[in-house]
């Protein structure tokens, strides 16, 4: 099986912009889209949750310190945090929710400990992230956004996130590593992979018009970004494809 053409064949049939990377053994990696910079969605998330892993490697954050859940407004969408009731705990479980599923509250607790310009600051001049990547607001902040403020995510800047991962101190990954095999969300690449048989470490991101995957097993590495979705359903199934295609029957020789 050709993987490399068929998951090529398989992305050409987008009719959004999008932009797919694949690195797995055997192939050289790929990399093709139509676009290079996408609204984030949830993305972001990762180069945040990094950005503290780097803040709090010179101490100027700690997640054993505690994190009151009542000092950011209650949004909603991904994530339960503001249904808790104990409402002071560790910035390590609001971290750990924010990553596994996606809370939405959570994120902005940790934009707010840290700051905004802050973090693009880590972003751009320690993770090394373009200026294409960038948080302009907070999540859910419907007002920001009618005032033209948007996150965004650069496709070549999640690229180097994988060596950045790989990057980091053995402790670091250790409680890294984790929180993205917990993601619950298995409706993008996972979607046409049996369950329970695949160790993927991985970040979603979706919102209107919006759908991202990205993630990688001890072998590959793989993401598919997609903005100005006008048919979701047939997003959806080339995800599935994709992730059956390249983190299944590649390894699985199907």
């Amino acid at each position: 099986m050709d993987i490399q053409a068929t998951a090529e064949a398989l992305v050409s049939r987008l009719t959004c912009k999008y932009a797919f990377y694949l690195h797995c053994p055997g192939i050289r990696p790929v990399f093709v889209g139509n676009a290079e910079r996408f609204l984030a969605a949830s993305l972001l998330k990762l180069p945040i949750l990094l950005a503290w892993v780097i803040l709090e490697r010179e101490g100027a954050v700690s997640r054993s310190e505690l994190c009151r859940l009542d000092d950011e407004p209650q949004v909603q969408g991904a994530g339960f945090a503001r249904l808790l009731a104990q409402r002071q705990i560790p910035y390590h479980c609001v971290l750990l929710m924010m990553r596994a599923t996606s809370d939405n509250l959570c994120a902005n607790l940790v934009i707010q400990h840290i700051g905004i310009e802050r973090l693009n600051q880590v972003f751009h001049q320690r993770l090394g992230l373009s200026s294409n990547t960038r948080l302009e607001r907070k999540f859910m902040d419907y007002a920001a956004r009618s005032r033209g403020l948007d996150n965004w995510i650069d496709a070549q800047d999640f690229v180097g996130l994988f060596d950045r991962i790989c990057g980091l101190e053995e402790p670091e990954q250790a409680w890294i590593e984790p929180m993205l095999l917990e993601n619950q969300d298995a409706t993008l690449l996972l979607r046409d992979v049996p369950r329970d048989f695949l160790e993927f470490y991985h970040k979603t991101g979706s919102m209107q018009g919006v759908l991202h995957d990205w993630g990688y097993t001890r072998t590959q590495e793989i993401f598919l970004l997609t903005n100005a979705v006008t048919d979701e359903a047939e997003t959806n199934a080339i995800f599935g494809q994709l992730g059956r295609l390249c983190l299944w029957e590649n390894v699985n020789g199907v």
